[in-house]
């Protein structure tokens, strides 16, 4: 029996209910609407539910040790309806871990695979022990730690930019600073990516999508091909939802709440920048019936899960289980999710991966008004940060353009990848749907949605992209016409076959100047009509400089240099840096692009497609060269705000003629990706040539017009 020697204060509400003793600790009915462990003044207050379960136990551990030191039941007075609650007193919470344990009925084709003897993650764990070195695998039962927040964020006000205002640039964690030429300290960490903080800024990027830091076991599904250790390494399997991924930090940080990740955090918004996180609420790291249990299966299998009839999971997800997001507790345990991520690490916003699974009922089917979705869209914390939705699963359904919640939530625009991939290559066939998504995807999301005005028509109701993590670099789009995943070890059946690539002649790596003028062009190409078109655009990290996964277009499993970003290649490819940088800053300095303006004063409609001849308005089916153009009155300036988009497809050159201002101005060449005969590509204000009626697009080519004052 342990003897304890401290003066008790009690920060309890009920000061009135009387102590007891388990195990040798001092106890007492704990604060039941407070999930988790939250350190209180002179102890810790442990909450956890189960609707099936008949009994449940708190595990204490000394750190790294596999046997609890205390099992502390708890009493049947410490239980109101499914929700076990209790206090302990006199613990340091730099000197131990927990678990549960839960008994009840074990019946698997009834979805109960209650077992006494296994030891659980709390499914509100904020922090999780074991997996602090990256790729070494975990034997052991997962154990949670309690974290005190006292994290300092200052006065700084929550930022108040919209979707439409940002330029995403998706990076992951470790890969974006693991290779020796990234020259940080801390290479693959949190801390490394703060490093690398002015790099973002002279880019001109102003919001960072992370792909998922919260706790995953990278180790999950190891294997060896060809002598090379293979890992889980995007981090979609998640560990635990409230806590973050132990091994992207620098230091052992025990107890320290995530210091580093709010630090780096902190520091992003000083520079201007914004964090969203890649979240993955559709399923977890148990998997199937072939699985391992160790949270969710142990405390409501059969109300965490989508399951058959029989027991067995539903995969949506395609990787084993779906979680079911609709059912009430999964509800909650998603809500407060956000809100927790939301107000402790202030975070922006969100992306939601495979988020059609976040509107399927419990039996799979699609609902037409999702209460979760409601329930984050309206939600008074999560009101100012972006909620932005992978419109598809892997299930089959598909909703880009038709999204629940659209009012509220943003989409991945899968379409505008598809179309402009395909046209821009030369499909001509796509030129009607490629005009539509530089627009703004109007046929998609044009209209007022409710009383929010700035959903207009794009602005900010879709993330315009043409690569991703999941995917080709956007190098690789124009070097490869096929997939190249034979390193993932499935001969290469993996990874998508619809990447509407091309690779300019040459297959893979080559010296051919023709081939490689050719595909820095289509990148240029690329970038231009991004940063020129309605909606939010986001990019990979990396395509700046022309990084390469050497063709693998599903490096989920590849901790390697096929990952990892060379950063060599920005020396070698500054130029492409250098137009990147040039095309941000464009796009940020005409809002007409991006957001709807008063009528210009020449007098030209807001946003229109044009053919060849400016004056024609309505553009072929299978046109190989057409303009858009965006005009609109900028207060802020006292003049116009004036852009035309010229995208030339074909292989020969092809004359445009430009819109007249009606005596309110001139046309000036801001960019010409084909380039002029002193190699530039684009042309600052003052230094931009004034074309007067007619300009010849040289194969191949976008060029971007700005409309001046005479």
């Amino acid at each position: 029996m342990k003897s304890y020697h401290h003066k008790f204060v009690s920060d309890h509400p009920l000061e009135s209910t009387p102590m007891a003793e388990i195990d040798g600790f001092p106890v007492r009915p704990g604060i039941f609407d407070l999930n988790g462990a939250t350190p209180l003044q002179n102890g810790v207050n442990f909450t956890i539910h189960t609707c099936g379960g008949t009994s449940c136990e708190l595990l204490l551990f000394h750190r790294a040790q596999e046997e609890p030191f205390a099992v502390l039941p708890f009493p049947e007075a410490y239980k109101i309806g499914d929700v076990y609650s209790m206090i302990v007193y006199g613990l340091n919470i730099d000197e131990f871990e927990y678990a549960y344990r839960v008994d009840g009925p074990y019946c698997p084709e009834k979805g109960l695979l209650f077992d006494k003897n296994n030891v659980l993650l709390d499914p509100y764990a904020k922090a999780v022990a074991g997996q602090r070195t990256w790729g070494i695998r975990w034997d052991h039962t997962y154990h949670a730690r309690v974290v005190k927040d006292t994290f300092d964020w200052g006065d700084v006000p929550q930022s108040k930019k919209e979707l439409c205002d940002l330029i995403i640039y998706e990076l992951h964690v470790r890969n974006f600073t693991h290779h020796p030429s990234s020259g940080v300290q801390h290479r693959g960490t949190f801390a490394g990516l703060m490093e690398k903080i002015p790099y973002l800024k002279e880019l001109g990027i102003n919001a960072v999508e992370l792909m998922p830091i919260f706790e995953f076991d990278e180790t999950m599904n190891a294997r060896t091909v060809d002598g090379t250790q293979l890992l889980e390494c995007w981090g979609y399997n998640t560990v635990s939802f409230f806590a973050p991924n132990s091994s992207y930090s620098s230091a052992n940080e025990h107890n320290r709440e995530g210091t580093e990740l709010k630090t780096l955090i902190r520091e992003l918004h000083a520079n201007g920048i914004e964090v969203i996180l890649d979240v993955v609420f559709n399923h977890t790291a148990e998997g199937n019936e072939k699985g391992p249990s160790f949270s969710f299966k142990g405390f409501d299998n059969n109300i965490y899960y989508m399951l058959t009839p029989d027991g067995n999971y539903y995969n949506f997800s395609g990787c084993g289980n779906t979680l079911n997001c609709n059912h009430p507790v999964v509800q909650q345990l998603i809500l407060e999710c956000l809100r927790y991520w939301t107000i402790n690490y202030r975070v922006d916003g969100f992306r939601f991966d495979l988020a059609s699974i976040l509107g399927r009922n419990e039996d799979g089917s699609p609902m037409n008004n999702p209460p979760l979705l409601r329930t984050l869209a309206d939600d008074p914390i999560l009101s100012n940060v972006k909620l932005i939705a992978e419109a598809w699963d892997a299930g089959g359904l598909y909703q880009v353009g038709s999204f629940p919640a659209s009012g509220r939530w943003a989409e991945w625009n899968g379409r505008y990848r598809d179309s402009l991939r395909s046209f821009l290559k030369g499909d001509c066939w796509q030129a009607w749907d490629a005009a539509w998504s530089i627009s703004g995807s109007g046929d998609l999301y044009g209209g007022f949605y409710g009383n929010n005005k700035s959903n207009y028509a794009g602005y900010n109701s879709c993330v315009n992209f043409l690569t991703c993590h999941d995917g080709f670099t956007l190098y690789d789009l124009y070097a490869y016409n096929d997939k190249h995943n034979e390193a993932n070890g499935w001969d290469n059946a993996d990874g998508a076959n619809d990447n509407r690539s091309w690779n300019c002649g040459a297959e893979g790596e080559t010296d051919d100047p023709e081939v490689l003028a050719l595909r820095y062009r289509m990148i240029r190409n690329a970038c231009a009509v991004l940063m020129c078109s309605r909606g939010t655009p986001m990019f990979l990290s990396g395509d700046e400089f022309g990084n390469t996964k050497y063709g693998n277009n599903n490096s989920y499993c590849q901790d390697s240099r096929i990952s990892w970003l060379d950063w060599r290649m920005l020396d070698k490819n500054r130029d492409l840096f250098e137009f990147f940088k040039f095309m941000i800053a464009f796009r940020k300095q005409h809002t007409v692009i991006h957001k709807k303006l008063p009528d210009s004063v020449c007098g030209m409609d807001p946003i229109h497609t044009h053919n060849i001849n400016a004056d024609e308005v309505d553009i072929p089916r299978d046109a190989r060269t057409f303009c858009v153009s965006f005009t609109g009155y900028d207060k802020e300036k006292g003049r116009d705000d004036l852009v035309y988009v010229a995208v030339n497809t074909y292989w020969e050159d092809v004359t445009i003629t430009l819109p007249s201002l009606k005596g309110h101005g001139a046309w000036h060449l801001s960019v010409n990706t084909y380039g002029d005969e002193n190699g530039r590509y684009c042309y600052p204000d003052g230094e931009d040539p004034r074309i007067d009626h007619s300009f010849i697009m040289r194969p191949r080519t976008v060029a971007v017009f700005t409309g001046k004052d005479f």
